[in-house]
């Protein structure tokens, strides 16, 4: 990532106080249990340690500590039966999600040999959990419930606290990096405008806008070429570009993005939305031609880039990158009835992670369709398997929507003509998914990514208090 960001998950323990003076082996007991649960947290995350919390003083103590560090998620595990006072004020002022970890220590009980400190300790599963989600309904509080047992070991466990911290990763990134927006959204695609307060206080994403007079001179600093030579190299690692080219041929590129690199760094940007619509003459020209290349290698590398200036898009981009690793602008294309595949693509910046199987391509155009000017299309080719697409929609009044849906790219013919396109069977056939999926209100832009992803997407929704609705898996 080019600009680097790290969840902060609270993690607490909660126990009966009145338990401990009664079975003293419970407190070195709780120490070694809270200790090893803490490892369990991958190390992805930055770890805000609340304790074992067995009063209200004590949970008090544990909010002040995740209030200060505005964390992401908050992770309790439940060591034992506890009154809900116990968890209610260290979460109280949150505004995050509490998962609450049901773990048992042993699979089953030894029952003719189980005193009541060893069931206490060891064995006791359960009982607290539905009081402390009836409390958190009260409270208003987003909340899971994860339920398993540590002998022997449970995956289940392990994958979805990993998942939830992998969510909590998007609140964070969020909120400590900015979204750029240079220039405008394309004139009359209504439904990308946004408004970027609404966005600031819903999902907690600052704009930062500039002009391109700004852009077409942000290369003019450059100097270092060892720098702009290592970046075109890297470019041509990256695409194969049709007829050919040498470091030279693209020297211009790679000092472009080498500018858009420090620029990104500087303004601790992790979206970028952008879209001209000039004369596309003398240095505009020239940025232009080759803005769709230099953003992908943005993309490559952690910063979502969307055309067209769709924000909203570039947070759909930015959630799947961030959990699962790619992250491609698409859209609806065509329909092949006879192999009932939905086609999904776009033109412009892409994500190279995607391609799998083959490099992408680069190669140059007289025209940019429905759009100033002409120069370097890029196209990506994503392999066969399963796929996740992301939408992000607004209703009346404002409140951001997750809409998703997962399928299966397959092998055959795309279009050849330098935009990035995919064969996509989905459960419910192509035409019902095209049906449900326009019904959902998505803007006409999604994300993509390889693998499925609906699971953590669900996860990031209830981080960040956004309803998710799932078209078909």
């Amino acid at each position: 990532m080019l600009v680097e960001t790290k969840a902060r998950v609270g993690v607490f323990a909660i126990a009966l106080g009145a338990y401990l003076p009664q079975f003293p082996s419970l407190v070195p007991e709780f120490e070694g249990q809270f200790a090893d649960f803490k490892k369990t947290i991958p190390d992805s995350v930055e770890l805000v340690d609340g304790g074992i919390v067995t009063t209200k003083e004590a949970a008090m103590v544990a909010g002040d500590k995740f209030r200060a560090a505005d964390v992401d998620l908050v992770i309790l595990q439940m060591l034992t039966y506890a009154t809900s006072y116990n968890m209610l004020p260290a979460i109280r002022d949150l505004n995050v999600p509490v998962v609450l970890v049901n773990v048992q220590k042993k699979k089953a009980p030894d029952y003719a040999n189980t005193d009541t400190a060893t069931w206490l300790g060891e064995l006791y599963a359960c009982g607290a959990v539905g009081e402390m989600v009836a409390d958190l309904e009260r409270a208003g509080k987003r909340h899971a419930v994860i339920t398993g047992v540590v002998e022997g070991g449970d995956p289940e466990v392990e994958k979805q606290i990993a998942e939830w911290c992998t969510a909590a990763q998007v609140r964070r990134r969020f909120r400590d990096t900015n979204i750029a927006q240079i220039g405008r959204p394309y004139p009359g695609m209504m439904d990308l405008y946004i408004d970027e307060t609404n966005l600031y206080n819903r999902m907690g994403l600052y704009t930062k806008q500039f002009d391109w007079e700004k852009m077409w001179a942000i290369a003019d600093d450059i100097t270092d070429e060892d720098a702009i030579r290592a970046k075109a190299e890297d470019i041509l690692d990256t695409f194969d570009i049709e007829g050919g080219a040498t470091v030279e041929t693209v020297w211009e590129m790679a000092k472009y993005v080498v500018a858009f690199e420090k620029w990104v760094k500087d303004e601790q940007l992790a979206l970028v939305a952008s879209h001209y619509d000039g004369f596309a003459q003398g240095v505009a020209g020239k940025l232009d031609s080759m803005l769709i290349p230099a953003f992908s290698m943005l993309i490559k590398q952690g910063t979502a880039c969307a055309v067209e200036g769709d924000i909203k898009v570039a947070m759909a981009m930015s959630i799947l990158k961030t959990i699962a690793g790619t992250g491609q602008l698409s859209e609806m294309y065509s329909i092949d009835f006879n192999e009932d595949i939905c086609i999904i693509g776009h033109s412009g910046s892409g994500d190279a992670d995607i391609s799998v199987d083959r490099k992408p391509t680069m190669k140059i155009v007289p025209v940019f369709h429905g759009k100033t000017g002409g120069g370097y299309l890029t196209q990506f080719y994503p392999p066969a398997g399963d796929v996740t697409y992301l939408a992000i929609t607004q209703d009346k009044d404002g409140h951001f929507k997750f809409v998703v849906a997962e399928g299966v790219n397959e092998e055959g013919p795309i279009f050849t003509f330098g935009d990035t396109n995919m064969r996509t069977r989905f459960s419910i056939g192509a035409r019902e998914f095209c049906n449900r999926w326009s019904e959902a209100g998505p803007t006409h832009h999604m994300a993509a990514a390889i693998g499925r992803h609906i699971d953590v997407i669900e996860k990031v929704g209830k981080i960040l208090d956004i309803p998710v609705e799932v078209v078909c898996r």
